[in-house]
Protein backbone atom coordinates (compact mmCIF):
# COMPACT_ATOMS: atom_id res chain seq x y z
CA UNK A 1 0.00 0.00 0.00
CA UNK A 2 1.24 3.40 -0.86
CA UNK A 3 1.17 6.29 2.05
CA UNK A 4 -0.36 9.27 0.60
CA UNK A 5 0.75 12.02 2.51
CA UNK A 6 -1.63 14.40 0.94
CA UNK A 7 -4.59 13.30 0.01
CA UNK A 8 -6.29 16.79 -0.89
CA UNK A 9 -3.13 18.57 -1.22
CA UNK A 10 -2.69 22.31 -2.62
CA UNK A 11 0.16 23.44 -4.06
CA UNK A 12 2.00 26.28 -2.38
CA UNK A 13 5.12 28.45 -2.69
CA UNK A 14 7.21 30.26 0.36
CA UNK A 15 8.99 33.61 -1.06
CA UNK A 16 10.30 36.68 0.30
CA UNK A 17 11.19 39.89 -0.35
CA UNK A 18 14.44 41.26 2.03
CA UNK A 19 13.46 38.94 4.36
CA UNK A 20 9.60 39.58 4.19
CA UNK A 21 8.55 36.10 4.07
CA UNK A 22 4.79 34.35 2.43
CA UNK A 23 3.16 31.16 1.48
CA UNK A 24 1.76 31.62 -2.19
CA UNK A 25 -1.25 29.99 -3.50
CA UNK A 26 -1.79 28.88 -6.76
CA UNK A 27 -5.35 29.49 -7.92
CA UNK A 28 -6.00 30.58 -10.98
CA UNK A 29 -9.50 29.75 -12.09
CA UNK A 30 -10.31 30.99 -8.06
CA UNK A 31 -11.62 27.97 -6.56
CA UNK A 32 -9.97 28.13 -3.02
CA UNK A 33 -12.40 29.31 -0.33
CA UNK A 34 -9.68 30.77 2.54
CA UNK A 35 -11.03 31.22 6.10
CA UNK A 36 -9.76 33.67 8.27
CA UNK A 37 -8.87 30.88 10.49
CA UNK A 38 -7.10 28.55 7.81
CA UNK A 39 -5.39 31.94 6.72
CA UNK A 40 -3.91 31.81 10.57
CA UNK A 41 -2.94 28.52 10.32
CA UNK A 42 -0.97 28.61 7.75
CA UNK A 43 1.45 31.47 8.62
CA UNK A 44 1.91 29.69 11.87
CA UNK A 45 5.75 29.80 12.30
CA UNK A 46 4.93 26.81 14.66
CA UNK A 47 1.46 24.57 13.55
CA UNK A 48 1.36 25.52 9.92
CA UNK A 49 4.14 26.65 7.02
CA UNK A 50 4.36 30.16 8.64
CA UNK A 51 5.15 33.48 7.06
CA UNK A 52 4.31 37.57 7.43
CA UNK A 53 1.20 36.92 5.21
CA UNK A 54 -0.09 34.97 2.24
CA UNK A 55 -0.95 35.85 -1.33
CA UNK A 56 -3.57 33.93 -3.25
CA UNK A 57 -2.69 33.84 -7.42
CA UNK A 58 -5.97 34.40 -8.82
CA UNK A 59 -7.00 35.24 -13.10
CA UNK A 60 -8.64 38.55 -12.63
CA UNK A 61 -11.15 37.37 -14.72
CA UNK A 62 -12.20 34.66 -13.10
CA UNK A 63 -12.36 36.63 -9.51
CA UNK A 64 -15.68 38.88 -9.07
CA UNK A 65 -13.40 41.54 -6.93
CA UNK A 66 -10.49 42.07 -9.64
CA UNK A 67 -13.36 41.39 -12.58
CA UNK A 68 -13.21 45.14 -13.12
CA UNK A 69 -9.26 45.51 -13.84
CA UNK A 70 -9.16 42.13 -16.23
CA UNK A 71 -8.11 44.62 -19.51
CA UNK A 72 -5.28 45.69 -17.34
CA UNK A 73 -4.06 42.84 -15.58
CA UNK A 74 -4.01 39.03 -16.17
CA UNK A 75 -3.44 38.17 -12.54
CA UNK A 76 -4.90 39.57 -9.16
CA UNK A 77 -2.80 39.36 -5.85
CA UNK A 78 -5.31 38.55 -3.15
CA UNK A 79 -3.15 39.67 -0.06
CA UNK A 80 -3.99 38.57 3.43
CA UNK A 81 -2.39 39.38 6.81
CA UNK A 82 -1.15 36.66 8.93
CA UNK A 83 -4.50 37.52 10.98
CA UNK A 84 -6.94 36.68 8.10
CA UNK A 85 -7.95 39.92 7.28
CA UNK A 86 -7.59 41.04 3.78
CA UNK A 87 -5.55 43.80 2.85
CA UNK A 88 -4.96 46.59 -0.56
CA UNK A 89 -1.28 46.47 -0.96
CA UNK A 90 2.16 45.10 0.06
CA UNK A 91 5.23 45.84 -1.23
CA UNK A 92 6.98 43.28 -0.46
CA UNK A 93 4.13 41.10 -1.39
CA UNK A 94 3.60 42.49 -5.12
CA UNK A 95 7.88 42.09 -5.94
CA UNK A 96 7.22 38.10 -4.87
CA UNK A 97 4.15 37.48 -6.96
CA UNK A 98 5.84 39.33 -10.10
CA UNK A 99 8.84 36.77 -9.49
CA UNK A 100 6.51 34.13 -8.82
CA UNK A 101 4.73 34.52 -12.38
CA UNK A 102 7.57 35.02 -14.04
CA UNK A 103 9.75 32.13 -12.68
CA UNK A 104 6.60 29.64 -13.51
CA UNK A 105 6.43 31.05 -17.02
CA UNK A 106 2.48 32.73 -16.29
CA UNK A 107 4.10 36.04 -17.26
CA UNK A 108 7.06 37.02 -19.40
CA UNK A 109 9.90 38.77 -18.18
CA UNK A 110 10.19 42.65 -18.64
CA UNK A 111 7.24 44.74 -16.65
CA UNK A 112 4.18 42.86 -15.57
CA UNK A 113 0.99 44.47 -14.35
CA UNK A 114 -0.40 43.19 -11.22
CA UNK A 115 -4.40 43.84 -10.19
CA UNK A 116 -4.68 44.56 -6.50
CA UNK A 117 -7.08 46.02 -4.12
CA UNK A 118 -5.35 49.46 -4.25
CA UNK A 119 -5.54 49.22 -8.33
CA UNK A 120 -2.80 48.13 -10.68
CA UNK A 121 0.80 47.86 -10.12
CA UNK A 122 3.33 47.26 -12.74
CA UNK A 123 6.37 45.60 -11.47
CA UNK A 124 9.62 45.36 -14.04
CA UNK A 125 11.08 41.97 -13.29
CA UNK A 126 14.26 40.61 -14.98
CA UNK A 127 14.72 36.99 -16.62
CA UNK A 128 16.10 34.51 -13.84
CA UNK A 129 19.65 34.51 -13.87
CA UNK A 130 22.65 33.19 -11.82
CA UNK A 131 21.14 35.78 -8.80
CA UNK A 132 17.54 34.08 -8.04
CA UNK A 133 17.22 36.73 -5.44
CA UNK A 134 17.88 39.94 -8.20
CA UNK A 135 15.87 42.94 -7.72
CA UNK A 136 12.62 43.22 -8.55
CA UNK A 137 11.06 46.49 -9.13
CA UNK A 138 7.50 47.65 -8.79
CA UNK A 139 6.01 51.04 -9.16
CA UNK A 140 3.99 52.47 -6.28
CA UNK A 141 2.55 55.21 -7.38
CA UNK A 142 2.27 58.71 -5.74
CA UNK A 143 2.38 58.85 -2.05
CA UNK A 144 -1.13 60.52 -0.54
CA UNK A 145 -0.97 62.41 2.74
CA UNK A 146 -4.80 62.61 3.51
CA UNK A 147 -5.23 63.84 7.30
CA UNK A 148 -5.73 63.77 9.57
CA UNK A 149 -3.42 66.00 11.85
CA UNK A 150 -2.34 66.02 15.17
CA UNK A 151 -1.54 62.46 15.13
CA UNK A 152 1.06 61.18 18.16
CA UNK A 153 2.53 57.84 18.31
CA UNK A 154 3.27 56.61 21.95
CA UNK A 155 5.77 53.57 23.17
CA UNK A 156 5.98 53.62 26.86
CA UNK A 157 7.41 57.15 27.96
CA UNK A 158 8.03 58.57 24.50
CA UNK A 159 5.49 60.65 22.35
CA UNK A 160 6.22 61.64 18.76
CA UNK A 161 4.06 63.26 16.41
CA UNK A 162 3.19 61.25 13.28
CA UNK A 163 2.43 61.87 9.52
CA UNK A 164 0.15 59.67 8.24
CA UNK A 165 1.02 58.52 4.75
CA UNK A 166 -1.79 56.26 2.68
CA UNK A 167 0.33 53.95 0.61
CA UNK A 168 -2.67 51.78 -0.75
CA UNK A 169 -2.35 50.76 3.28
CA UNK A 170 -2.62 53.39 5.80
CA UNK A 171 0.83 54.58 7.84
CA UNK A 172 2.00 56.50 10.74
CA UNK A 173 5.76 57.97 9.68
CA UNK A 174 7.66 58.52 13.37
CA UNK A 175 10.93 60.31 12.76
CA UNK A 176 13.36 59.24 15.59
CA UNK A 177 16.72 59.48 17.06
CA UNK A 178 16.82 55.85 17.50
CA UNK A 179 15.79 52.82 16.49
CA UNK A 180 15.90 51.19 20.36
CA UNK A 181 13.14 53.88 20.91
CA UNK A 182 10.78 52.15 19.20
CA UNK A 183 10.65 49.17 21.77
CA UNK A 184 10.62 45.76 21.43
CA UNK A 185 7.05 45.82 19.12
CA UNK A 186 5.34 42.96 19.92
CA UNK A 187 2.32 44.82 20.56
CA UNK A 188 1.07 47.37 18.21
CA UNK A 189 2.20 50.90 19.45
CA UNK A 190 -0.54 53.47 21.00
CA UNK A 191 -2.01 55.79 18.27
CA UNK A 192 -3.84 58.72 18.74
CA UNK A 193 -6.57 59.83 17.99
CA UNK A 194 -8.36 56.51 18.11
CA UNK A 195 -11.10 57.74 15.23
CA UNK A 196 -8.04 58.47 12.87
CA UNK A 197 -7.31 54.56 11.81
CA UNK A 198 -10.70 52.45 12.77
CA UNK A 199 -9.70 49.18 11.15
CA UNK A 200 -5.68 49.99 12.35
CA UNK A 201 -2.55 51.49 10.97
CA UNK A 202 1.00 50.19 10.53
CA UNK A 203 3.28 52.18 12.47
CA UNK A 204 6.72 53.10 10.64
CA UNK A 205 10.06 54.66 12.85
CA UNK A 206 12.49 55.83 10.99
CA UNK A 207 16.40 57.59 11.69
CA UNK A 208 17.49 59.50 8.92
CA UNK A 209 21.20 59.50 8.34
CA UNK A 210 22.57 61.53 5.39
CA UNK A 211 20.09 62.99 2.89
CA UNK A 212 19.23 59.98 1.04
CA UNK A 213 19.73 57.32 3.63
CA UNK A 214 16.87 55.93 6.50
CA UNK A 215 16.97 53.21 8.76
CA UNK A 216 13.36 51.51 9.50
CA UNK A 217 12.30 49.66 11.83
CA UNK A 218 7.98 49.01 10.76
CA UNK A 219 5.13 47.19 13.48
CA UNK A 220 2.82 46.40 10.55
CA UNK A 221 -1.29 46.57 11.03
CA UNK A 222 -2.01 42.82 11.53
CA UNK A 223 1.37 40.82 11.31
CA UNK A 224 3.17 42.73 14.24
CA UNK A 225 7.65 43.74 13.54
CA UNK A 226 8.51 42.47 10.27
CA UNK A 227 12.19 42.19 9.18
CA UNK A 228 10.89 44.35 6.18
CA UNK A 229 7.80 46.37 4.82
CA UNK A 230 8.23 47.77 1.14
CA UNK A 231 4.79 50.22 1.71
CA UNK A 232 6.60 51.30 4.97
CA UNK A 233 9.81 52.49 3.21
CA UNK A 234 7.73 53.94 0.54
CA UNK A 235 5.53 55.79 3.32
CA UNK A 236 9.29 57.03 5.46
CA UNK A 237 10.65 58.62 2.01
CA UNK A 238 7.54 59.98 1.13
CA UNK A 239 7.46 61.39 5.21
CA UNK A 240 11.09 62.73 4.46
CA UNK A 241 10.32 64.61 0.95
CA UNK A 242 6.79 66.26 3.33
CA UNK A 243 9.03 67.62 6.27
CA UNK A 244 12.59 68.93 3.63
CA UNK A 245 12.54 72.28 2.37
CA UNK A 246 15.28 71.20 0.50
CA UNK A 247 14.34 70.75 -3.71
CA UNK A 248 17.83 68.73 -4.12
CA UNK A 249 16.05 66.18 -1.44
CA UNK A 250 12.66 65.47 -3.44
CA UNK A 251 14.30 63.68 -5.96
CA UNK A 252 16.25 60.77 -7.04
CA UNK A 253 17.03 57.57 -5.01
CA UNK A 254 16.58 56.94 -1.68
CA UNK A 255 17.92 53.73 0.46
CA UNK A 256 15.96 52.20 3.30
CA UNK A 257 18.30 49.93 5.77
CA UNK A 258 15.58 47.80 8.07
CA UNK A 259 16.10 44.69 9.55
CA UNK A 260 16.31 42.41 7.14
CA UNK A 261 18.02 44.42 4.38
CA UNK A 262 18.03 46.76 2.27
CA UNK A 263 15.33 47.85 0.07
CA UNK A 264 15.56 51.24 -2.33
CA UNK A 265 12.97 53.81 -3.20
CA UNK A 266 13.50 55.82 -6.19
CA UNK A 267 11.05 59.51 -6.48
CA UNK A 268 10.29 59.60 -10.33
CA UNK A 269 9.89 63.42 -12.02
CA UNK A 270 5.79 63.15 -11.56
CA UNK A 271 6.47 62.38 -8.18
CA UNK A 272 5.59 58.62 -8.06
CA UNK A 273 7.54 56.44 -6.10
CA UNK A 274 9.33 52.88 -7.41
CA UNK A 275 10.60 50.57 -4.53
CA UNK A 276 13.00 48.23 -5.57
CA UNK A 277 14.71 45.57 -3.14
CA UNK A 278 15.32 41.16 -4.10
CA UNK A 279 12.64 39.19 -4.38
CA UNK A 280 13.04 35.09 -4.40
CA UNK A 281 10.97 32.01 -4.37
CA UNK A 282 12.75 30.04 -2.32
CA UNK A 283 10.62 26.23 -1.48
CA UNK A 284 7.66 24.70 -2.76
CA UNK A 285 5.31 21.87 -1.64
CA UNK A 286 2.17 20.84 -0.90
CA UNK A 287 -0.36 21.15 2.01
CA UNK A 288 -3.52 20.02 3.23
CA UNK A 289 -6.13 22.78 3.72
CA UNK A 290 -8.87 22.61 6.18
CA UNK A 291 -11.39 24.45 3.53
CA UNK A 292 -11.39 22.94 0.56
CA UNK A 293 -11.76 24.32 -2.56
CA UNK A 294 -15.13 24.01 -4.18
CA UNK A 295 -16.14 24.39 -8.26
CA UNK A 296 -17.34 28.18 -9.31
CA UNK A 297 -19.69 28.72 -12.05
CA UNK A 298 -17.37 31.44 -13.18
CA UNK A 299 -14.34 29.01 -12.96
CA UNK A 300 -14.81 26.04 -14.82
CA UNK A 301 -12.28 26.10 -18.24
CA UNK A 302 -8.82 24.45 -17.35
CA UNK A 303 -6.41 25.71 -16.16
CA UNK A 304 -2.81 25.66 -17.67
CA UNK A 305 -1.10 26.62 -14.48
CA UNK A 306 1.41 22.70 -14.01
CA UNK A 307 2.53 21.93 -10.74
Amino acid sequence: MTLQLFPAAQAFFKGHGAENDFILLPDPDHRLVLSADEVRRLCDRRTGIGADGLLRAVRTAADPEAAAMTAEAEWFMDYRNPDGTAAAMCGNGVRVFARYLVDSGLAPPGTVPIATRAGVRHARVPARAHDFQGPVTVLMGRPRLPGPGHIKVTVGRRRWPALHVDMGNPHAVVIIDDLEHAGDLRTPPAVTPASAYPHGVTVDFAVLGSARHLQLRVHERGVGETRACGTGACAAVAAVLHSSSRAAARAGRYTVDLPGGRLHVTVTADGALELTGPAAIVAQGAVTLTSPGVPRPWARRPSPWRP
